[in-house]
């Protein structure tokens, strides 16, 4: 069978479901790297005049309690929200994988150490910790950011473990070692990119975590300040007006529940598109 029509059965294998997914997160990412292309208006400028208008042709999405475009700031908002996400899931990639690393190669009392580390971290309800965090950090999208990725480090922290627990006894790492390879060679050249498959699954479910996450702390005020488009501190904004302009939290709610869907559903279809 060609290369082509491997891969367009692997595509057809993903299911309409994984391609409307990946179409939805293109426009996602295109709206963060160039809103320009979405709406020509400014989320910030105020028109009182406009007020609390609901969805029409004229504003898609309404406009909020000081008249400004509520598309316009979703979609400016994609940025701060894409980038926070990416961030947290990036410090708990690195951190954890670097940790999992160490655990399982090392094993004696350091994997003991960091493993009990690691339950400390699973033990304490997540928000209850980054919003811990981010009260010592202060606040900010970034800072938001880092919070969540620290209390993520814990899940990428056991998966590696666990891989290169399996990795580590495989008939290749021992004939490497019995070669005279030293044993960070050995890491770094064998176990690591053979531990890595799950650990990338993972990252991907994390990604949807972590925007869960940052939304929630921009929707308690710990997020970017006001009058910044952040999708989280969007839907807090609306609360108060949620009998009369449903929309102002509605619809960038909605817009988070659609991202983080999207990227669930993306991440499921990963294993099936890559099994040869």
């Amino acid at each position: 069978m060609s290369l082509l029509t491997a891969t367009s059965v692997r595509v057809r294998s993903a299911g309409a479901g994984a391609l409307t997914a990946a179409g939805y997160l293109l426009l996602v990412l295109v709206a963060a790297v160039a809103p320009g292309l979405f709406t020509d208006r400014d989320p910030l400028a105020a028109r009182p005049a406009d007020r609390l208008l609901p969805p029409g042709s004229g504003h898609p999405f309404g406009t909020d309690e000081l008249g400004r475009d509520l598309f316009a700031r979703v979609v400016h908002g994609t940025a701060l929200s894409l980038e926070a996400a990416a961030i947290a899931c990036a410090i708990a990639l690195v951190l954890g994988t670097a940790l999992g690393l160490l655990s399982g190669a090392l094993g004696g009392r350091v994997d003991e150490l960091l493993m009990r580390a690691t339950d400390v971290l699973l033990a304490i309800p997540s928000l209850l910790l980054s919003l811990a965090l981010v009260t010592a950090l202060g606040f900010g999208t970034v800072k938001a950011a880092v919070a969540v990725g620290v209390t993520s480090v814990a899940g990428f922290a056991r998966i590696m473990r666990a891989q290169v627990l399996r990795v580590r006894a495989a008939p290749y790492v021992e004939a490497a070692r019995a070669a005279g390879a030293r044993w960070p060679a050995v890491l770094l050249g064998h176990v690591l990119p053979n531990a890595w498959g799950p650990v990338r699954g993972f990252a991907a479910l994390q990604f949807a975590t972590s925007l869960l996450s940052v939304s929630s702390l921009g929707f308690l005020g710990y997020g970017a300040a006001p009058p910044a488009p952040e999708w989280g501190s969007l839907v807090a904004a609306g609360q108060n007006w949620f009998a009369s302009a449903w929309w102002l939290s509605t619809l960038p709610g909605l817009t988070v529940a659609a991202t983080v869907l999207a990227v669930n559903r993306l991440a499921a279809a990963l294993p099936d598109a890559e099994r040869p």
